[in-house]
């Protein structure tokens, strides 16, 4: 039997059509995935992301820890209320989860992916030191509310830390009563994430629907996230990549170089002898859809596949994500590609997401 979140008579109550998502009953819409991916670009959006895992770590080695487990560097935090976004590496440098990772007074708090929760927990408690408490949070809800209006619909639920939240720059947090909200996004767009008590999930969620903000489920938090660029775990990145194959080389702290960190060595080995493939982006240049498992094609030859693929609703095209070969990167940005969709040949065009940026 599935999991459910707080949230789930509400989903209900909503008109949601309920899926298995990662052994959880989740929404994958409210009867429209399209206009709730609109509805979340224009105005705003509400999601319940409370399956996903929220673990509290504390101790005197704490940020120690963390700047070997993690490939970010925690010490990048200079002060509570940051946060930022990394990969959880293995020993070959491959990624395990991405997460973010909040700096609180007198402790740090993680939000992993739900379908690696079981996987993450042992792993870090495999690596753990004596000198650290993990402890997993799972009577806490989560809601993401996104979109260019959020902040003025959601204003009165708010209420006076309104202006805190609104006032914090990407990836800051507040920490209002028994209420954590943080600038940290999964759609390209404004808004806020809200970890609250399970028990208040629901009136929450009800006092924000009233708001005009509209519920969105999986389906249209897949396709924003594609149009953001945003990479999903399972699909674009597993054990067998690492960052610097997955467009995320950002996320790698190399510095201090005294910084040791899991899978370290492996990274360094393969920036030396050459990265062998590549993540980019691609865009449909005629009707169809992109699907992940498409070959992407050049000259004859397949030079890589699709890993994520959707219909843009807000560009009207296909889009995805795509992992080709090292060294044919100038040839993706240069010339038409094709990408084999059940026997057909069409064309696409290489480039670097996202593929639609949030407006100023």
């Amino acid at each position: 039997m599935s999991e459910r979140t707080p949230l789930y008579a509400e989903h209900l109550a909503d008109g949601a059509r309920m899926v298995d998502f990662h052994g959880w009953d989740m929404p994958l819409h409210y009867g429209s995935q399209v206009e709730e991916h609109h509805a979340v670009r224009r105005a705003g959006g509400l999601f319940d992301v409370s399956h996903m895992t929220v673990v509290d770590v504390e101790g005197d080695g704490a940020t120690a820890w963390l700047r070997w487990l993690l490939a970010n560097d925690v010490a990048r935090l200079k002060a509570p209320g940051r946060a930022l976004y990394t990969t959880m590496l293995n020993a070959e440098g491959g990624i395990l989860d991405d997460l973010i990772v909040y700096r609180r007074d007198g402790g740090w708090r993680l939000v992993v992916n739900s379908a690696t929760r079981k996987d993450d927990l042992a792993w870090m408690e495999t690596q753990r030191r004596k000198d650290v408490m993990i402890r997993e949070r799972p009577e806490l809800a989560m809601i993401a509310v996104q979109g260019p209006d959020v902040m003025k619909l959601a204003a009165a639920w708010l209420g006076a830390a309104a202006p805190v939240v609104q006032a914090l720059k990407p990836f800051g947090f507040v920490e209002d009563g028994d209420r954590f909200v943080a600038r940290t996004g999964y759609t390209g767009e404004d808004g806020f994430e809200v970890i609250l008590p399970g028990p208040t999930a629901a009136s929450a969620w009800r006092t924000l629907r009233e708001a005009g903000i509209a519920a969105a489920g999986l389906g249209a938090r897949d396709t924003l996230r594609l149009e953001a660029g945003l990479n999903l775990y399972g699909q674009d990145m597993d054990p067998s990549v690492t960052p610097l194959e997955s467009n995320l080389g950002w996320t790698l702290a190399w510095k201090p170089q005294e910084r040791d960190f899991i899978g370290r060595a492996a990274l360094e080995r393969q920036r030396e002898e050459g990265v062998p493939r590549r993540l980019i982006g691609l865009t449909l240049e005629t009707r169809g859809v992109l699907r992940r498992g498409h070959q992407v094609m050049y000259d004859g030859r397949a030079i890589g596949e699709l890993t994520s693929g959707a219909f843009s609703p807000t560009l009207g095209v296909g889009i995805g994500l795509a992992r080709i070969d090292a060294g044919v990167e100038a040839i993706a940005e240069a010339d038409v590609l094709t990408v084999d969709v059940r026997g057909k040949a069409l064309p696409v065009k290489g480039m670097k997401p996202p593929f639609v940026s949030r407006k100023a």
